[in-house]
């Protein structure tokens, strides 16, 4: 026998120099069992080319997919503070070090304004590997801060919402966001700019119950969960079954919560065909 293994009492264990791991991150599975070379999936937009499944993304690549080339980010450096001293199974301070060191993320939102299509808009997109995209004061910080850009420089604006709600760690400082960004998107709308909605999997709780749903116009991804509460407390609270596809994108357009649900290749070309419309802008095919 060759020297590619140990023999043990208890069996046989090779030695750990020798294991030949496959590298992480080359191949991608979705949850229907098609496997996608991961370089392939990224050039397809990240959906898989076989079930047409939409990977979850966070705002590194959706800047990339909505965005020419450059953009600038706002607000890059602000980070949440712990002024309730909350401590759960860990202290929120080093919970929140903790997920910045592991996303290099400051919160879970970033913003950025850039060309898309030759002219300048504002994207804002939430990234869910941050403590699941929950809603606390840097998110609705941001919100309301690249919504006064929008306005100083009369740019449209895009929030893309993937959340799991409210971040309970700051309690009702986190709840006072809902009202907070509602009223800087009334305020958007007041200086006739337009803002476009667009719900990814998933977006939930406080978020759908602020400025995911307020869009001038509404948009989301294929199969996206889309609800305030998930559809199992739903269903225990209710004691009922719920309708087949509830609670997803497509659910939600049939019942005209939605407008119109896009294919993330085309995502780029719906929304500068809506700001283009409503701004009286040429429209670029």
């Amino acid at each position: 026998m060759g020297a590619w293994f140990k023999r043990k009492k208890k069996g046989i264990q090779t030695a750990t120099e020798d294991k030949k791991d496959v590298p992480r991150g080359l191949w991608y599975k979705s949850p229907t069992g098609k496997i996608i070379d991961a370089e392939q999936l990224a050039k397809n937009f990240y959906v898989s080319p076989e079930d047409d499944y939409h990977v979850r993304i966070g705002s590194a690549e959706y800047f990339q997919i909505l965005f020419d080339n450059e953009f600038k980010e706002l607000d890059e450096n602000l980070s949440a503070k712990d002024p309730l001293k909350f401590e759960d199974t860990k202290k929120y301070k080093d919970r929140l070090k903790e997920v910045q060191d592991k996303t290099k993320l400051k919160d879970a939102i970033r913003t950025a304004v850039g060309k898309s299509k030759g002219k300048q808009i504002v994207v804002a997109s939430m990234d869910f590997k941050f403590i699941g995209g929950s809603m606390g004061s840097v998110v609705g910080e941001k919100i309301a801060r690249a919504v006064d850009y929008a306005i100083e420089h009369k740019l449209p604006l895009i929030i893309i919402s993937k959340s799991g709600g409210a971040r309970m760690m700051e309690a009702a400082l986190s709840l006072m966001q809902l009202a907070k960004t509602s009223i800087k998107l009334a305020q958007l709308s007041n200086a006739k700019l337009p803002y476009i909605s667009l719900c990814t999997d998933p977006t939930t709780g406080g978020t759908t119950a602020s400025f995911a749903m307020l869009g001038d116009i509404n948009i989301a991804e294929p199969g996206a969960l889309i609800g305030f509460a998930g559809p199992r407390v739903v269903k225990d609270t209710t004691g009922k079954d719920l309708p087949k596809g509830f609670q997803s994108s497509e659910f939600l357009k049939e019942h005209g919560f939605l407008d119109f649900i896009t294919h993330r290749k085309e995502l780029k070309n719906q929304i500068n065909l809506y700001i283009d419309l409503i701004m009286n802008q040429t429209v670029r095919a």
